[in-house]
């Protein structure tokens, strides 16, 4: 196989996952891990192939024609920031398949989280993976569709099926905005792939569109990775199991945004409106965020809130402009994944064997979980930015970046030394909290977790402390190639863990005292700022659930008001559109300022049969019951009919015979055999109006086929049909051959509905002639139904 299909089957290779998981879990219950384990495991080892490559600043394109007649491509693209991603999603993907295996023992739907695990991997793989602006859109949706499953896996609860439906609300309608933004996009320089769009970026920054396209991307950014005011979505997804949390927070869907971001830099960045517009939001994200993660006592709500924090710097660097910000980005992108995803896990070990995330109501467990300890204190010292670990490279780079002697550069760098001293003191309150101090017991007698629990943890603790000690090689492989795709140049990072003097050292050192002052005096804090919350009152999650209220009113009175459940209604608007629509625009177009062409020298015996066709048009407006006016109806039929025999198309004429015969009669079968009014009551009031709502779509109808009938006649279809008839279908009769071979499926089509019709007739007709017997055997429930 080649190497794009091999990308291509590794992209694949969760969906087929998916499709086997739960299978799998009936023959192997939660041992299932260890086999679907191995398909992000596969896909790992691939795109580790591409790092070498990356490495020497390649790019590596492919895919196939998805939509050829739109030049849309299924494509991919691997440069150094997609690359990144697949690593980190399929890498912590497998760790996560194995937790869950773990983590889920025994429960009844095992098999189903698997697989919407699976989908969810293959989504966000798709995602980060495409350079077709429509294969990313179709991913960045299916990654909001995956989560909601996720989210709402324990379905039953209240507060699941809310957080499930307010993320897919959220982050789905965002999605709506980037599509409008892409297109926009692809209007301005029609292109619709990333690897091609970076040499337009001049021509889209001079466009006027641009600030819609910017302001259109950042709606959809800002949803999916959960920037301030959208951030209420991302600690409600919590409702999930912890395997999904945990996945969620350190590499998928919530860093799509990020990513989104990064991507379009070289286009969309390094323009006064990007280095305002992120950084300020990013900040205010930044802060609220590590606010509330200090307020919560659930362990997975404080982590939850820290990653609305992160998400924040990330974006507060990528707008940021100055010079090492980009470097900082992709050096705290990699840092963030491998620590939120450990302390993640370990939350989830503690509220597995203990029976409560309540950081209140945990202490003394350092004993009962020695292992669980030793990792949460050193994914710990990583979030906070302390040596040997690679978070502590993270950090120095960010404050790098944020210690220009400016005025923007300081107060960036106040907010950034407040949020992380706040997220230091967050980590450490998970971290040191349920292990230390007097034993509190719990409603599970606690002990360490097994090994498919605490396997993903310590994998990701010891990678972020061995890509510290080996920075040079992970800079080489992964960080600098990631900052000189999101630049759109060769960019270098040469960070390490050598001592570091100046205004970095001094703010990383004031972040730490900062962070120890918060966490001793975190119960303080914690009151404070719920009384400032519960000050203020309203929030923008409750704005969503009165959104949703307003929402659920407003379509409920368009609904009474439209939805009248009258059919008389129904059909009175949609003629009266119809005829609207067929002679209002002519007139206001001057498409009638001249007269349409009426045939001249129309032979007698024609204007008989059209004599013959409104004599019957007579009879069925004045006919007194249905049954008379059907077969007046059937005399307008056989007047086409006729007109089709004069002009030399005896079998369309033969067709149109049998079709009004038919109709005619089971109609008339049907008429006599259900209860009707013998004719209509209703006053000349009400009748008028119908009848000029009928005569306005004639006459609409009538001067629309005079216009159309003024063009001259394109033969072209005609001469396809004449020409290949015989040939290719070996009929002489064309009109048969089109029906029966040319529109050969659209007739089966027809033929189904007719055949549904007739079923339905006939049931109804059994089901009067059944009552009927009943209620001559004085059954009065089937005098009741017959009504």
């Amino acid at each position: 196989m080649s190497v794009a299909d091999l990308t291509f089957l590794a992209l694949l290779l969760p969906f087929l996952g998916a499709i086997v998981a739960p299978l799998l879990t009936r023959f192997l219950g939660h041992n299932a891990a260890w086999v679907l384990a191995l398909v992000p495991v596969a896909i790992f080892l691939h795109f580790t192939g591409f790092s070498a490559e990356i490495a020497r600043g390649e790019v590596v394109t492919g895919g196939y024609a998805w939509v050829p007649s739109f030049n849309v491509r299924f494509s991919w693209l691997v440069d150094g920031l997609s690359l990144t991603f697949m690593l980190l999603i399929s890498g912590i993907g497998a760790l996560i398949v194995l937790y869950s295996g773990g983590y889920l023992k025994g429960h009844p739907h095992q098999g189903r989280f698997f697989s919407f695990l699976l989908m969810f991997m293959g989504s966000m793989l798709g995602l980060v993976a495409s350079d077709s602006f429509l294969m990313l859109f179709v991913f960045w949706e299916l990654t909001s569709i995956t989560s909601f499953l996720l989210i709402g896996f324990d379905h039953q609860r209240e507060a699941a099926r809310r957080a499930a439906l307010q993320a897919l609300v959220v982050t789905g309608g965002g999605g709506l905005f980037l599509l409008a933004g892409l297109i926009i996009l692809w209007n301005l320089t029609g292109i619709n792939q990333f690897s091609l769009l970076t040499a337009f970026a001049p021509q889209v920054k001079a466009s006027p569109l641009y600030l819609v396209a910017l302001v259109l991307v950042l709606c959809g950014a800002f949803t999916k990775s959960a920037q301030f005011p959208f951030h209420f979505w991302l600690p409600n997804a919590m409702e999930a199991p912890t395997p999904v949390s945990a996945y969620l927070h350190s590499a998928t869907m919530v860093k799509a945004g990020v990513y989104l971001l990064m991507r379009l830099y070289p286009v969309l960045g390094g323009t006064p409106a990007w280095q305002i517009i992120l950084p300020v939001f990013g900040a205010a994200t930044l802060i609220i965020g590590a606010l509330l993660a200090v307020r919560q006592t659930d362990l997975k709500l404080m982590l939850a809130y820290t990653t609305v924090s992160s998400l924040g710097l990330l974006v507060l660097l990528t707008g940021f402009g100055a010079p090492y910000a980009i470097e900082a980005a992709a050096l705290y992108l990699v840092a963030h994944s491998l620590f939120k995803g450990a302390l993640f896990m370990v939350a989830g070990c503690i509220d597995h064997e203990t029976g409560t995330r309540d950081v209140t109501r945990l202490g003394g467990l350092r004993s009962a979980m020695p292992l669980t300890f030793a990792i949460a204190i050193a994914s710990a010292a990583s979030m906070g930015g302390l040596p040997p670990f690679f978070g502590f490279l993270a950090k120095e780079e960010v404050y790098t970046a944020l210690s220009a002697f400016d005025g923007r550069a300081m107060i960036f760098a106040v907010l950034a030394v407040v949020g992380n001293a706040l997220m230091f003191a967050a980590a450490f309150a998970v971290a040191l909290k349920p292990f230390i101090g007097k034993r509190i017991e719990t409603p599970q007698a606690a002990h360490e977790a097994p090994v498919l629990l605490w396997l993903g943890p310590a994998v990701l603790t010891l990678m972020g402390l061995a890509a510290a000690l080996l920075s040079g090689t992970v800079h080489e492989l992964i960080t600098s190639p990631m900052a000189s795709a999101i630049a759109g140049e060769a960019r270098v990072v040469t960070i390490s863990l050598a001592p570091h003097i100046g205004v970095p050292a001094a703010l990383s050192t004031l972040t730490v005292l900062l962070g120890i002052g918060v966490y001793l005096r975190l119960a303080r804090l914690r009151a404070a700022i719920a009384a400032a919350l519960a000050a203020i009152g309203w929030g923008p999650d409750r704005g969503f659930d009165q959104a949703m209220r307003g929402l659920v009113r407003l379509s409920s009175a368009v609904t009474r008001r439209l939805q009248t459940g009258r059919l008389d209604i129904y059909m009175t608007a949609t003629f009266t559109l119809l005829a609207v629509v067929l002679i209002v625009p002519p007139f206001l177009y001057g498409e009638l300022a001249r007269a349409p062409v009426f045939p001249q020298d129309i032979p007698l015996h024609e204007l008989a049969i059209m004599a013959i066709a409104v004599i019957g048009l007579v009879a069925v407006v004045l006919a007194r019951d249905r049954l008379t006016a059907i077969v007046s109806l059937g005399i307008q039929g056989f007047s086409v009919a006729v007109i089709f025999l004069l002009y030399g198309a005896p079998d369309l004429a033969f067709t149109q015979f049998m079709i009004e015969t038919l109709a005619v009669v089971i109609l008339a079968l049907v008429m006599t055999r259900l209860r009707l009014s013998p004719s209509d009551h209703r006053p000349l009031r009400e009748n008028l109006p119908d009848a000029a709502i009928a005569l306005a779509c004639g006459l609409g109808a009538t001067l629309f086929l005079l216009k159309v009938t003024e063009a001259p006649f394109d033969t072209g279809l005609s001469d396809f049909f004449n020409q290949y008839s015989k040939t290719i279908a070996h009929g002489a009769n064309v009109v048969n051959v089109i029906i029966v071979d040319f529109r050969g499926t659209d007739t089966l089509g027809e033929i189904a509905v007719v055949m549904v019709a007739a079923l339905a007739i006939l049931s109804l007709v059994r089901l009067r002639a059944g009552s009927l017997r009943r209620i001559a055997d004085n059954d009065p429930d089937a005098e009741e139904a017959s009504r």
